[in-house]
């Protein structure tokens, strides 16, 4: 792609988010949802492939409907209190409304059947950006939203935590396997958002930086299935003994950064009454260990060429800036020590 064309929609991207982030009024949070998901359609279409079509389509179609439900609930709420203020949120038929269309956006469970379909189609680059850089927007208006029904967000995240480890168990695509993982994570972050909002935030942040190791690794190793996992160790021997790090802190084992968040968020689920809820939680979260266990398996424990008929891949260097990579993976594994400054800083 031209590097000005890109530059543009990258700058659109930007723009999108941070007009929904400095907003308070309906109208304007909707405009930058509407900037975000115009400016990474063509990011996604950039191949010309038909899957790759196919998952822009579906991405415009559902960003469509919710970006339609949410205009037509903040109508809906300024007809029946006379309010477009984002925090003035009081009448439960539009709150529940626009919540439901920002798990839509998301790709909260129910509403997730789109995610794994359209991270599918594209490359790693753009699915990087879908998984991370585009949850922030209507992540900001479900921390704004003053939520009178918590047993619906409760819901929400118990059912993004089942089907997030369920989906994943019997995928061989790495990037469905993502979108399950994404899934999985955003219903950890809805269950403790109405008790502690910082909780969340801290939640996402340290979602983001998991995601950025594995997404990078797997643009690194060029890899798009688990079989193609397999050939790793002759390629990268230091960063395939590395990866199993980073995806058991992404199924939340100790002492990895994974387990910080999901730790916190139990400790809060107890404390707010709700043990029922936490020991769900944690169960799901075995499901999604589950499916990390078999791509350390298959990139540790496998060599390569292994009992599949395939042709090995060329060992061509790659041009990929490593640095990135590098910082993020060790933010992965090694900030399980900041939990007290974490604590001590959702507090204040």
């Amino acid at each position: 792609m031209n590097p000005y064309i890109l530059s543009i929609l990258l700058f659109g991207l930007g723009l999108g988010t941070m007009t929904t982030f400095a907003s308070s009024h309906w109208l304007l949070a909707w405009m930058g949802l509407e900037i975000n998901t115009l400016a990474i359609i063509p990011l996604m279409a950039q191949h010309h492939h038909p899957r790759a079509v196919e998952a822009a389509t579906k991405y415009f179609l559902t960003q469509a409907a919710a970006a339609a439900m949410l205009l037509f609930a903040s109508t809906t709420n300024a007809w029946l209190t006379g309010q477009w203020d984002i925090q003035q949120m009081t009448h439960p038929l539009p709150i529940t409304m626009i919540t439901l269309a920002l798990a839509l956006k998301v790709g909260l469970a129910p509403l997730h059947a789109w995610l794994p379909e359209v991270l599918q189609g594209l490359d790693l680059s753009t699915g990087l950006i879908l998984s991370t850089w585009q949850k922030l927007a209507p992540f900001s208006l479900l921390l704004q939203m003053q939520t009178s029904n918590p047993t619906m967000l409760i819901l929400l995240g118990l059912t993004s935590t089942l089907v997030g480890g369920w989906g994943g168990l019997n995928q061989t695509q790495l990037r469905k396997i993502l979108a399950y993982s994404s899934i999985a994570h955003l219903g950890w972050m809805i269950l403790v958002m109405q008790f502690s909002p910082s909780l969340s935030l801290l939640a996402l942040m340290t979602y983001f930086i998991m995601t950025f190791s594995a997404f990078l690794v797997f643009k690194l190793n060029k890899a798009t299935n688990i079989n193609s996992l397999a050939s790793s160790w002759a390629k990268m021997p230091v960063i395939t003994s590395l990866t199993p790090l980073i995806l058991l802190s992404l199924g939340g084992l100790p002492p990895l950064t994974g387990f910080l968040p999901k730790w916190l968020i139990l400790q809060e689920l107890a404390k707010q009454a709700l043990p029922l809820t936490a020991t769900l939680a944690a169960l799901t979260a075995l499901l999604s260990l589950y499916f990390y266990l078999r791509l350390c398996y298959a990139m540790t424990l496998t060599m390569s060429p292994n009992n599949l008929v395939g042709t090995a891949p060329w060992r061509l260097p790659s041009f990929q800036l490593t640095l990135p990579l590098a910082t993020t993976t060790t933010m992965t594994i090694l900030l399980l020590p900041l939990a007290p400054a974490a604590t001590t800083l959702m507090t204040i």
